[in-house]
């Protein structure tokens, strides 16, 4: 049997939706006020759409999906389709979406497999451009630019303020730390350490995010003190511990550099250049 119409949708509060007449919002869906979904979009009966997002045209919920509130989603994009892994066996899993997204054409987000919590998961104002990809399992934080055709292997995370430039692949169960830059066309076959610039096949950190860093804020004394840590561990390659002491004996262990040397042990546990491979191994 087909779905119910649309007049069996579930009201969350305040002011109706505006659903285009073409469109398919399965029985039980909970839509929020000012929702707006546009022609030909298909939506599921677990969804679930808080106020002010916008779908446009051939938009595709699938599933278990919880949309926070004023994101914007364009055309083609697909939300909770199955995860592309051979081994997953049906479970009910889910993508959580947060607020303020915006969400470009042709975008795909799978939900979770088995393997971990069971959520694909998307934090508040990030902006995924055309065509890229987020597999099941990942984590993507808050305000991370992820440009076109940039694919997410599966169990990723991505920290807050990221940013993967055109065409890059990152390899499944890789990190991208908080406040990197990773150039266009760039394999990441491992962790990306926070505040660096990355590139290359394989990708590897060239230099600090200083563009970033003054964007974000981030004082002289800080910047100072990572771009310090940059040289002794890339260029010098004194080692971790080593760096460690030359930057206490400078006074430069300051909270992003504690971060980052403690990003850079947890990456040394793991395996291939990726700290959650202990996870995967376990």
């Amino acid at each position: 049997m087909p779905p119910e119409p649309i007049q069996h949708v579930h009201q969350l509060r305040g002011l109706p939706a505006s659903i285009a007449p073409s469109a398919i919002v399965e029985s039980g869906a909970k839509i929020a006020e000012d929702v707006r979904i546009g022609p030909y979009c298909v939506v599921s009966a677990e969804a679930v759409i808080g106020p002010g997002t916008v779908l446009e045209n051939h938009v595709t919920i699938m599933g278990d999906v919880r949309i926070g509130q004023r994101n914007h989603i364009f055309p083609n994009v697909v939300i909770g389709g199955e995860p592309q892994d051979v081994s997953y066996q049906g479970t009910q899993t889910r993508v959580v979406i947060g607020d303020h997204n915006t969400i470009r054409e042709g975008v795909t987000i799978n939900r979770a497999s088995e393997k971990e919590d069971g959520q694909t998961t998307v934090g508040d104002s990030n902006f995924f451009m055309a065509c890229s990809h987020i597999a099941h399992d990942c984590h993507v934080g808050d305000s991370c630019v992820i440009a076109n055709g940039t694919l997410l292997g599966g169990h990723v995370r991505v920290q807050s303020h990221a940013s993967l430039s055109g065409a890059v692949a990152v390899h499944h169960w890789t990190t991208i730390g908080a406040w990197s830059f990773v150039a266009g066309l760039s394999r990441v076959l491992q962790d990306t350490p926070p505040f660096m610039l990355c590139e290359g096949l394989p990708a590897r950190p060239r230099c600090i995010n200083v563009v970033a860093l003054k964007r974000g804020g981030f004082s002289r004394e800080s910047i100072e003190a990572i771009a310090e840590a940059h040289r002794l561990l890339y260029r010098a390659k004194v080692g971790l511990d080593p760096a460690r002491e030359i930057l206490r004996s400078q006074g430069m262990i300051v909270p992003p550099v504690v971060q980052l040397l403690e990003f850079l042990f947890d990456q040394q546990e793991g395996r291939h250049g990726r700290a959650r491979e202990r996870r995967r191994a376990a």
